[in-house]
């Protein structure tokens, strides 16, 4: 009777199980997906832009040496947003958006802005390094939106008040990256804004209505240039114009049928030589197809999967509600973001520039996006079991190499002291009268009560937490949009030993909130 017993205990399923259980399961694989996402990346850049880098500069290697310059600096960033504190990230996210907007507005003034051949203007050129300042807008944005409203409904803010200051800073950040003329990056921080408010909490008719307002003002942008209202021409038609507009589509699909199920192997692509247009960037995962084959091509979406599972899971098992949001809203555009490329580069959308994240060429997008995961990392170490193994020295041989500072536990009075000023909500006379008279209302039966035991001369009795709900517990669950368990989703769990008291980062009115 003991075989089965030990045969089932050292069944795959099980020993999965039992490392996925581990406190520091989720850093790990959070750091695995980013190392392999980011090796895939350098390989297949070198692999695709090697023909078109040696006709141009006669040198095979000029677009993965500025590829692996990206990844450097992107490595840099990933360790410096793993070491900085969750304290630092809420401090300093209202002044990076700020910078953030204030660099886009910049790069449109001509001679600060560089031109690109298509007329747009969309970087900053220093010494021959180019940086792109949407992309680190779209960082700033998860980072100030995750912060206002985990801040905003630990402060009982009305609705109003919670979306006034986060959607109108959100359009503006999106008018100014259309301005440049950038649409794919605009539905970027577009995508940022709906998975913040999604976990937030937002009543299910307004969150459709903000949908579907930005679905028509996207539509309308589509169809407002000639390039735009071109690739949904070509994405409708396909076989119009296959030597013109379905020209780049038609390659792309040729690339991914060549390919086959194993591929024709690596470094063996024929449409890299000039027959596939920006076979390096935008269309990098149909010379995946062609070179690695269909097998090549699951690989990375389950890579990509894996990250929105550990992602959800980093979100889940966190405590503190600007964590939760801010990884939940990080995975979500970083999946997005892949899901829309590999979509029109298999033709089931329209083409719209969006790279694929760490595997496409782009020194500015591999570098934000590294910082992203390393942001995604520090918020696993602080997930409470994570915290509770390393300060009892159960340190992983990882943490002992970086030399990672230890995680602070998530406090609510820590975290109120982290808020700026510019993030306290402007209540109304009815909710601010209405806060007072339930504060006043707790005080005075206490008060008395200590008065009546002073004067009949008993001791004081010991006051106990008020208990109204509790943090997330162990094997939470995402259901309906919002975390379960979330003070940011309006939604409390079932309560525990160790948890925190709901009055610390919680509150009762729901009104425009999913219940």
């Amino acid at each position: 009777m003991a075989r089965p017993a030990n045969a089932a205990a050292n069944s795959p399923r099980t020993r999965i199980g039992l490392w996925l259980g581990r406190p520091l399961a989720s850093f790990h694989l959070i750091v695995t997906v980013a190392a392999l996402l980011t090796i895939l990346g350098l390989v297949m850049v070198l692999s695709s832009s090697a023909a078109e880098a040696y006709a141009t500069d006669g040198s095979a290697y000029t677009l993965f040496t500025q590829q692996l310059i990206g990844v450097g600096l992107g490595v840099v960033a990933f360790y410096i947003a793993l070491r900085t504190s969750v304290r630092m990230l809420r401090k300093v996210s209202f002044p990076l958006f700020c910078l953030s907007v204030v660099m886009l507005m910049m790069v449109l003034i001509p001679g600060i802005g560089s031109e690109g051949a298509d007329g747009a203007r969309r970087w900053f050129n220093v010494a021959g390094v180019s940086f792109q300042p949407s992309e680190l807008a779209k960082v700033t944005l998860v980072l100030w939106g995750a912060h206002l409203l985990a801040s905003r409904r630990s402060e009982h803010a009305s609705l109003k008040s919670l979306l006034i200051p986060l959607v109108p800073a959100a359009l503006l950040m999106a008018g100014l990256v259309v301005l440049q003329p950038n649409l794919s990056t605009a539905i970027a921080i577009g995508i940022i804004l709906v998975s913040l408010l999604w976990f937030a909490g937002l009543d299910a008719r307004l969150f459709a209505i903000i949908v579907g307002g930005g679905i028509a003002a996207a539509t309308v942008l589509a169809f407002t240039a000639g390039y735009r209202s071109n690739r949904i021409k070509a994405w409708l038609n396909p076989g119009d114009d296959p030597q013109g507009l379905g020209y780049q589509s038609n390659q792309a699909k040729f690339s991914l049928a060549d390919g086959g199920p194993f591929g024709v192997g690596l470094g063996q692509s024929r449409a890299k030589w000039s027959y596939l247009p920006n076979a390096h960037n935008d269309f990098i995962f149909a010379i995946i197809g062609e070179e690695l084959g269909f097998i090549g091509c699951l690989a990375v979406l389950g890579l990509f999967a894996l990250f929105v599972y550990t992602g959800l899971r980093i979100a889940m098992r966190s405590v503190d509600p600007f964590l939760r949001l801010l990884a939940a809203g990080s995975t979500t555009w970083i999946f997005a973001q892949a899901m829309i490329n590999i979509g029109y580069v298999v033709g089931l959308l329209p083409v719209t520039g969006l790279q694929l994240p760490l595997v496409s060429y782009g020194g500015s997008s591999t570098a934000i996006t590294l910082m992203m995961f390393g942001i995604i990392a520090n918020a696993a170490r602080h997930e409470p079991e994570a915290i509770a193994a390393l300060h009892s020295g159960q340190d992983s041989r990882l943490d002992r190499v970086l030399r990672l500072p230890m995680p602070a536990s998530f406090s609510p009075l820590r975290a109120a002291a982290a808020r700026s000023k510019s993030t306290r909500p402007a209540l109304d006379r009815e909710d601010r009268r209405r806060i007072e008279s339930g504060s006043s209302q707790r005080r005075a039966p206490d008060a008395g009560a200590r008065t009546g035991r002073a004067r009949a001369g008993e001791p004081p009795r010991r006051s106990e937490p008020r208990r109204t709900g509790a943090a997330l517990p162990r094997g939470g669950a995402v259901r309906g949009g919002a975390v379960r368990g979330s003070a940011v989703g309006g939604r409390s769990a079932a309560p525990r030993a160790s948890a925190q008291p709901r009055g610390a980062y919680g509150h009762s009115d729901t009104r425009g909130y999913r219940r």
